[in-house]
């Protein structure tokens, strides 16, 4: 398979990185199966001979005319934190050519994959519109409002949709790497993760920061400041609208256009928040706990651990 590997400039060094790495041991270890796949061959592509990184490394990359033939176009996220400069920069001129060549291998049905805020790219190129992708936790509001054609999904660390495969934070770039090797070789994916000492996260749950999301409306700010001094308490989303001065139908719909949640599953959101913090820094039980957290059965928070976080009340003890 030949991978062209699109390096712009400001690119995560741990992305590029990862990539890069989980690909050259899949290469390496192949050999060890029975059955082995073939090679990935990897070209670093740029519009520029030599592409600065976001940590300011200088990669040299080959003629971006190298791409046009690829069989997979993987492009690394850039580095940009900040959302406005990092939606300015993959709209602007600068990365025009790159939307140029994302849209032409897509109508060339060239597969096409990347993680974080590659996202953005992809979605101002327009090759996710009416598809489902993901992209990193903290930036799920904000793609949600400027990309409103794409239908976000944040269940899965990795989502894929004919023939594009986007994946989620930063360091998604490392299950991105896997994936694409076990759409090839299942046991090679297995070899290189465990060689690797690379985890399976099956989602980015357990890190989403319901506060920081919150914080990106006005409403839904009001509504969590709300819910938090109430979460000891049964929910009431009609209360609740009230007591923030909007209508329960603009609390649901707010809600839903900018975090993708219900108000009530916001709540638990917040709630396993509050109770995975009291599990690490008390020894209360977890029926005393529970009920801080608005549920009378603990039964009721174990299995909503279990389902958020892919943990059990028990291992978010400290050892």
């Amino acid at each position: 398979m030949r991978v062209a590997v699109l390096v712009l400039d400001g690119v995560f060094d741990s992305g590029l990185a990862a990539l890069l790495d989980i690909v050259h041991c899949a290469n390496t270890l192949r050999t060890r199966l029975p059955q082995p796949p073939p090679t990935w061959q990897l070209t670093t592509v740029g519009f520029t001979r030599t592409v600065r990184t976001g940590a300011g490394h200088r990669v040299t990359a080959a003629p971006v005319a190298q791409a046009e033939e690829c069989d997979l176009l993987l492009i690394p996220g850039v580095a940009e934190r900040r959302p406005d400069e990092l939606v300015a920069h993959l709209s602007g001129p600068r990365t025009a050519p790159a939307r140029e060549l994302i849209a032409r291998a897509r109508a060339r049905r060239t597969p096409i994959a990347t993680a974080c805020a590659g996202s953005f790219l992809l979605a101002e190129a327009g090759v996710l519109d009416g598809l489902r992708a993901t992209t990193t936790w903290w930036l799920a509001p904000l793609f949600r409002r400027r990309y409103p054609r794409v239908t976000l999904d944040q269940r899965q660390m990795v989502t894929s949709c004919d023939g594009i495969t986007t994946a989620g934070a930063a360091f998604g770039h490392i299950d991105l790497g896997l994936t694409l090797i076990r759409r090839r070789s299942p046991a090679l994916s297995d070899l290189v993760a465990n060689y690797l000492v690379i985890d399976e996260r099956p989602s980015q749950a357990a890190h989403t920061m319901p506060g920081t999301l919150a914080a990106c409306d006005p409403t839904v700010a009001a509504f969590e400041h709300w819910a938090r001094a109430h979460l000891d308490q049964p929910l009431s989303v009609k209360d609740a609208a009230a007591a923030i001065g909007v209508s329960e139908r603009t609390l649901q719909r707010t809600t839903r256009s900018v975090l993708g949640l219900s108000p009530v599953r916001f709540v638990q959101d917040l709630r396993v928040e509050q109770a995975t913090h009291l599990l690490r820094t008390t020894d209360q039980t977890i029926e005393t706990i529970a009920r801080r957290v608005g549920y009378e059965s603990a039964n009721t928070l174990r299995v909503l651990l279990r389902d958020r976080t892919g943990k059990s009340a028990t291992q978010h003890r400290p050892s």
